[in-house]
């Protein structure tokens, strides 16, 4: 789908307006986004606003943190700069910024790891994989707990889960 505007450039910016019962839709470019004023005028909704919404309100007291200097030393972006924009500046930032931003992923997603969709025909093997993991995590707690018992019976899970997934 082209820009709505200058008809040249793919659109990538989707607004809908439903004003009383009359639906509007709008499609534009980045750049003809950018240079349309009444767009950031009359949509108080903007990623950046929405991630400020995030941050700022409902945080945990263990989750609160002060936004300080700390930088990306290969893109540097802050934190603050981050919360402005909407978007970090590199795959670093996410190792730079990790403390800050999981309870951010966690808000929005519900979890911190993401695990996706699989499809149901072919996923069987890609469930059993997750399955092991987590039984095998599950081990390690036992063990170092010291509960043999409980860590043998799940050591025998993971044998007889890995033997499906040898056999599928």
């Amino acid at each position: 789908m082209l820009c709505d505007e200058c008809q040249k450039r793919p659109a990538t910016v989707h607004m809908t307006k439903i004003i009383q019962g009359q639906k509007e839709e709008i499609h534009l470019c980045e750049v003809c986004a950018k240079n349309k004023e009444n767009i950031s005028l009359h949509n108080p909704f903007t990623i950046p606003n929405f991630l400020t919404s995030l941050l700022d309100t409902n945080m945990s007291p263990q989750h609160s943190f002060v936004y300080g200097d700390e930088m990306c030393q290969e893109c540097g972006m802050t934190f603050l700069r981050f919360k402005q924009e909407g978007r970090l500046g590199c795959e670093a930032c996410y190792e730079v910024f990790e403390k800050k931003l999981n309870p951010l992923i966690k808000k929005i997603q519900g979890n911190q790891q993401h695990v996706g969709k699989v499809p149901r025909r072919t996923g069987g093997v890609i469930h059993l994989k997750r399955e092991v993991k987590q039984l095998k995590q599950r081990l390690q707690q036992l063990i170092e707990a010291e509960e043999f018992e409980s860590a043998a019976n799940i050591r025998d899970e993971i044998r007889d889960k890995e033997e499906q997934i040898k056999n599928m």
